[in-house]
């Protein structure tokens, strides 16, 4: 008797046991449920992003001498000197005292850099001979009026307000293509020569 008693205690305890095991697993299970259902918490707001000034874009015109003139977008906070670069850099016969480089661009505006003017060729034979040489190549200019575009070789076209010797080549070229000029206006048909070229050279050729 007192050993099937001892043996029911030992029931009763594990009995006991397994009951609070159970009651512990429940418990866990409730609060997994209640975690689960509660709200999720709001997403964080996304930042708002300002754009800088230095981000907005301008467009310029790029022209004269340069080696890529065209139109060329940059930003707000450009300067001359960036447009410059941007289209190639100048060209030899550009004349950067004559353009601001530090100023800013603005949008829409043209930056032109103008060309040195051909330096007259002295005498060698001293002071006066040097007087007498740029009075004859005055007087020569001055007759000579302006220069046939049918009839004019390279060395001719070189000499004329922003003709270099590559664009005088190309002035050739679209000679020779086209079985002459018929007008003055042609002249713009060339590639490279825009408004401001063309301007320029009106007074200075004809056919």
């Amino acid at each position: 008797m007192a050993d099937l008693s001892r043996n029911q205690l030992v029931l009763c305890a594990l009995g006991v046991v397994a009951v609070l095991l159970l009651g512990v697993r429940q418990l866990g299970r409730d609060d997994d449920d209640g975690a689960a259902g509660a709200p999720a918490a709001a997403p964080a707001p996304a930042p708002l992003r300002v754009e800088a000034a230095e981000d907005e874009r301008v467009i310029v015109h790029v022209a004269g001498a340069v080696r890529r003139p065209g139109v060329y977008r940059l930003t707000a906070s450009s300067r001359v000197d960036d447009a410059v670069r941007l289209a190639g850099g100048a060209t030899r016969r550009a004349d950067l005292a004559g353009l601001n480089l530090a100023a800013k661009v603005e949008d829409g505006r043209q930056v032109l850099v103008p060309e040195r003017a051909p330096a007259v060729a002295a005498s060698s034979g001293g002071t006066g001979g040097s007087s007498e040489a740029a009075t004859t190549a005055g007087a020569a200019a001055a007759t000579a009026g302006p220069v046939n575009l049918n009839t004019a070789t390279l060395e001719q076209l070189d000499v004329l307000p922003g003709i270099g010797p590559a664009m005088a080549q190309r002035i050739l070229d679209h000679r020779e293509a086209n079985g002459g000029f018929t007008s003055v206006d042609e002249l713009s048909d060339v590639p490279g020569i825009g408004d401001v070229r063309m301007a320029a050279l009106r007074e200075q050729v004809r056919v």
